[in-house]
């Protein structure tokens, strides 16, 4: 209808058309489909059903629940990133303290000598002010052969944890692991303790990998067998921390658990606390071996 063509007069006794809600002064006999208020062709949105109004559009955006992973994580594009980085970390830190700076070993490494004839005790022995040991630790290695077994088993083992879990829940579980592996071999050893890798974590993540088979009924014949293996090289060749890789499967199990079998109601708070008591459990070991070195 151009600007200037007169209108049809209404029919006499015709109801009037309401207005759209966002602009009265146009009639329309549409509806929004959720909310009924009526809206002119401008203020249409199609929706699968008829049409809706913007507000309507907008809260129902608002009300829509991101997608998550099986056990609460955000989904990413990239579901190896954090482990590509953890590799990637391990390995920096790996040419610097074996070829820029050696010295960086002693002040990274998990160690610890109690004090004795009147000199002060060193490393995690001394107190919390070095505990940042159980972290620094776990990217440490002593050697090509080490750092590269560890790396493979991380790019193995990694991925597929990362994917469900999410990044953070895995880098949790990851940091976690370590840091109870090192302060079990604390604990067992106390005194004279010199202990590098990210074994610990490598074996926390080997055991919420059994986890995973377990809730997601996979057969778990492969896990079970690498873990024997694993553990027959762990107790069977020399200079090797048994202690931290005992510590750092028990501890991603436990971990593994809690973040996997938390109820959908109280996941957050339950997974939480999980990682909470696991390094909890973590200080305790540190606290109750340095009061008995003293």
């Amino acid at each position: 209808m151009l600007p200037d063509e007169p209108t049809a007069p209404k029919a006499e006794g015709a109801p009037a058309l309401p207005g759209c809600y966002r602009h009265p002064e146009r009639e329309t006999g549409i509806g929004c489909a959720r909310c009924g208020r009526p809206i002119c062709p401008d203020c249409m949105v199609s929706a699968s059903v008829g049409f809706q109004c913007p507000e309507c559009v907008q809260g129902g955006h608002q009300q829509s629940r991101p997608a998550l992973t099986r056990f609460g994580g955000q989904p990413t594009g990239d579901p190896a990133l954090a482990t590509k980085i953890l590799i990637g970390i391990n390995l920096v830190v790996f040419v610097l303290t074996q070829y820029v700076r050696p010295e960086w070993q002693q002040l990274l490494g998990m160690y610890s000598i109690p004090g004795r004839f009147g000199f002060p005790a060193q490393g995690v022995a001394a107190g919390p002010q070095e505990w940042y040991r159980l972290v620094s630790a776990v990217f440490v290695h002593g050697g090509l052969l080490h750092v590269g077994m560890n790396m493979v088993s991380l790019w193995v083992l990694g991925p597929q944890l990362e994917r469900v879990l999410g990044r953070l829940r895995y880098l949790a579980l990851y940091v976690v692991s370590g840091v109870a592996g090192n302060a079990l071999a604390y604990l067992v050893t106390g005194g004279f303790l010199y202990s590098v890798g990210a074994s610990g974590a490598i074996f926390g993540l080997l055991g919420a990998t059994a986890v995973l088979f377990r809730v997601t009924r996979t057969p778990l014949g492969p896990v079970i067998a690498l873990l024997v293996f694993n553990m027959v090289i762990t107790f069977s060749v020399p200079l090797i921390d048994w202690r931290a890789h005992l510590g750092g499967l028990v501890a991603g199990t436990v971990t593994a658990v809690g973040l996997m079998y938390a109820p959908r109601a109280r996941r957050n708070l339950v997974q939480g606390l999980t990682v909470a008591a696991v390094l909890g459990v973590a200080v305790l070991l540190m606290v109750t071996e340095t009061a008995r070195l003293g």
